[in-house]
């Protein structure tokens, strides 16, 4: 099926992709270049983490995992293929939005500083819940056939609106967090005197926006919704199949692997039996 306005999506998304990795390297190199690096011993090399797994894996595959309904490629694909590769993204990105928690936590810890003292922190540990919440939510409810139809209809809309919700939260976020990165690090000289670093980060935090921007505009055009299947057959909320679906899916069992000219003959020779039994019923009467 051909998508409406294909070469504006198609635009758009090779957009996204190139703003999304661009942040994903922004963060890299600041880290590497102005913030000594990345390890894992408690310092604040550890803390390095933080901002790159969660750009990576909270903004850049959460929103990819977000729009792959929407890549007119896919569309032949099963909806349980497209729902796992959903579902396997958002579990990728909770992953390491996790470990970036626990790098940063370790970091406080290590010098004795305060946690979740700041709104960034705040509204960021809340969305990781919600996040890991919509996860399990998704996974047991639209992934897994044991939920009723009926539930499945009155939650995606809630399912849809919440993580939308919660990837513009985690755009939020990431930008409170830069600028609080910047605010305590850059002292001489300060951030208030626009320094490279605090030019490069601000930079990375418009990238981060823009991916976020591009994301919502995409997701939200109904004319490039994936198309319903027309040939899926709706299951009743028991398991079973609606009335009249099972004779004519016997039908279509039964006609498997016959050539036309077969099904053709068939008929002609219903045909004839029909002429057959109508002239013998005037003959006997």
């Amino acid at each position: 099926m051909a998508m409406d306005g294909y070469r504006g999506f198609l635009g758009l998304l090779v957009s996204a992709l190139l703003v999304g990795f661009l942040s994903v390297i922004f963060t890299l190199i600041w880290v590497l270049h102005y913030r000594e690096g990345l390890g894992w011993d408690g310092s604040a090399l550890e803390f390095n983490w933080h901002p790159v797994l969660m750009v990576t894996g909270f903004v850049f595959i959460q929103g990819i995992a977000i729009i792959v309904y929407r890549l007119p490629w896919t569309w032949k694909c099963s909806k349980f293929l497209m729902k796992s590769i959903h579902a396997g993204l958002h579990t990728v990105a909770t992953i390491l939005a996790i470990i970036s928690l626990v790098a940063v936590f370790d970091f406080h810890n290590t010098f004795s500083i305060p946690n979740m003292y700041s709104l960034h922190s705040w509204i960021g540990l809340t969305a990781v819940i919600l996040y890991v919440q919509q996860l399990f939510l998704g996974f047991f409810i639209f992934l897994l056939p044991i939920a009723p139809l009926s539930l499945r209809a009155a939650l995606m809309p809630i399912h849809v609106y919440s993580g939308l919700l919660i990837f513009g939260t985690v755009i939020a976020t990431v930008l409170m967090g830069v600028t609080e990165k910047l605010i305590f690090s850059l002292k001489n000289p300060a951030y208030s005197t626009l320094p490279p670093e605090g030019v490069f980060a601000n930079t990375l935090g418009l990238l981060t926006l823009v991916f976020g921007a591009l994301i919502f505009w995409i997701v939200t055009r109904p004319q490039w919704k994936r198309p319903k299947e027309p040939s899926s057959v709706l299951l009743q909320p028991n398991g079973g199949a609606p009335e009249g679906a099972e004779s004519s899916i016997a039908i279509n069992f039964g006609s498997m692997g016959k050539s036309d000219s077969e099904l053709n003959n068939e008929a002609e020779a219903r045909k004839r039996n029909v002429v057959f039994d109508e002239a013998a019923q005037r003959s006997t009467m």
